[in-house]
């Protein structure tokens, strides 16, 4: 549970803010959009192969360039 304290007069916009802020570096909607969507384990290993992939290259240009 996210407990975000408002100080005296501060504005709700900004209270709100911090809380989206504070909400996403928890990965808390990434969790449940991944439980929301069933991903069999060889389509989930094919996008992780593929993810390496792209950041090895990207590695390699690197190093190279």
């Amino acid at each position: 549970m996210l407990i975000i304290p408002v100080k005296e007069g501060e504005n709700i916009d900004r209270a709100l803010k911090r809380f989206k802020r504070k909400f996403d570096r928890t990965k808390t909607k990434r969790s449940l959009q991944q439980r929301k969507q069933y991903d069999k384990p060889s389509v989930v290993k094919r996008a992780q192969r593929i993810k390496a992939a792209y950041v090895q290259k990207l590695r390699t240009q690197e190093e190279l360039g």
